[in-house]
């Protein structure tokens, strides 16, 4: 058999095993969208709120509706988005400097944080005016073996006064399941318990409306993410928000603009109108990723590869994790990506160092928005056990034709027989 002719059969095989869960995740789709109308409607968004005022941004009533059209959406008290967050890395981190004051502890409760944020807090790095170097003592409590919490150990973790507990919802580059909704709820309710004035804070990266509820509606203190991911719905050109309580917001955005100015500053430079439609096209886009996730898992399942989470599993993010094994076949499917990507087709990802991470990543990134993780992609640090991270998606055959593509090259490179 051609390794075209098996390439699309393998794929057509796993799209029929999943189309179950496609049409779940399709039905999920009017629930969360009439949360985003619900918002705009009781903030009587109008195409007036599309225009942004220039220079310092004092009274700019497009900057204001979007805060609490997404504090609606995301079920919080309080939030602020803002185009001036490079990454959800930066929202993350202005989180952090915002809150935290020389001498508070910082404990974080899902293992190793995302690579980079390993710079920001001081475990790699000097010089650059890390938490650690401002005196905020970090310390972390390991994931059990089989990947989650360590809930019967969190009491001894908190036996000493923490300012913040750092919860990542996502999986980031370990090999452990993405936290529920639920499962985070119970977290921040058993922090509060041991230590009531503990702030319960969640990197909500990837996770964003992949549920019905937000860690915020669950006793989440304060979250932050990007708007190149599911917010975004695939069009938002930048930025980030954070989401919480009102006062820690405020906090975050001091550190964002300065003390004094706080969520008051920063214009939208007539870019509301696109992060305004993006968050109306979130649902669907998310929605179009899980599908796409689910896709990738059975592929590479029905090939013998470890994945996670397995196919049917709950998700919790947008994210699918692939375990390769080493580095040619990992390279191979990021290259085939690559190819059926809609920009930069015709480029050849190739391992290089990045900004803010420790190994060398392979990166399969054709898409629109620089860095956008809502449309399809993939990427890996090249270090054992050399798992591929695939994300986003605006339509499943994309990563319909993607696969294709890759299992017709992992069978040229002797990989596989195609039969």
């Amino acid at each position: 058999m051609a390794a075209s002719a098996w390439a699309k059969e393998q794929v057509e095989a796993a799209l029929g095993r999943s189309a179950g869960r496609a049409a779940e995740f399709t039905a999920q789709v009017g629930p969360r969208l009439e949360r985003v109308l619900a918002a705009f409607a009781a903030e009587r968004l109008g195409s007036h709120h599309f225009a942004s005022v220039s220079g310092y941004g004092h009274g700019d009533q497009g900057r204001e509706v979007l805060d609490r059209v997404f504090a609606r959406v995301l079920q919080a008290e309080a939030a602020a988005v803002r185009l001036q967050f490079v990454s959800g890395t930066h929202a993350i981190s202005a989180a952090l400097y915002g809150v935290l004051r020389p001498g508070d502890r910082l404990l974080a409760i899902t293992g190793r944080p995302y690579d980079t944020l390993e710079e920001v807090i001081g475990l790699r790095g000097s010089g650059q005016g890390s938490l650690a170097e401002f005196g905020i003592h970090y310390d972390e409590l390991a994931l059990l073996a089989d990947g989650s919490v360590d809930q019967g150990g969190l009491a001894d973790a908190l036996s000493v006064p923490t300012r913040m507990v750092l919860i990542q919802r996502s999986c980031g580059y370990s090999w452990r399941p993405s936290l529920g909704v639920d499962q985070i709820g119970l977290l921040c309710g058993q922090v509060k318990e041991i230590q009531s004035a503990c702030i319960c804070f969640v990197d909500n990266c990837y996770g964003e409306l992949v549920e019905s509820q937000e860690p915020t509606a669950v006793g989440a203190d304060l979250i932050a993410g990007s708007l190149i991911k599911n917010l975004g719905g695939t069009i938002v050109p930048t930025g980030g928000y954070v989401a919480g309580r009102a006062d820690l917001v405020e906090m975050a955005c001091c550190r964002l603009t300065a003390p004094g100015i706080g969520s008051e500053g920063g214009t939208g430079f007539d870019l509301y109108r696109l992060l305004f439609q993006g968050l109306f096209l979130a649902p669907q886009m998310v929605a179009e990723a899980l599908i796409s996730a689910e896709l990738v898992a059975e592929v590479f399942a029905g090939l013998g590869y470890p994945v996670n989470p397995m196919p049917g599993a709950m998700r919790a993010d947008v994210i699918q994790a692939v375990r390769l094994g080493s580095a040619e076949p990992l390279q191979t499917i990021c290259r085939a990506f690559q190819a059926a990507s809609p920009v930069g087709a015709y480029l050849d990802p190739v391992p290089a160092s990045m900004p803010g991470y420790e190994s060398e990543l392979v990166m399969a990134g054709g898409t629109f928005i620089d860095g956008s993780t809502s449309e399809f992609s993939a990427d890996a640090p090249l270090r054992e056990p050399y798992v591929l991270y695939a994300q986003g998606g605006t339509h499943r055959a994309h990563a319909q034709l993607a696969l294709e593509r890759a299992l017709v090259a992992l069978a040229d490179s002797g990989v596989f027989q195609a039969n």
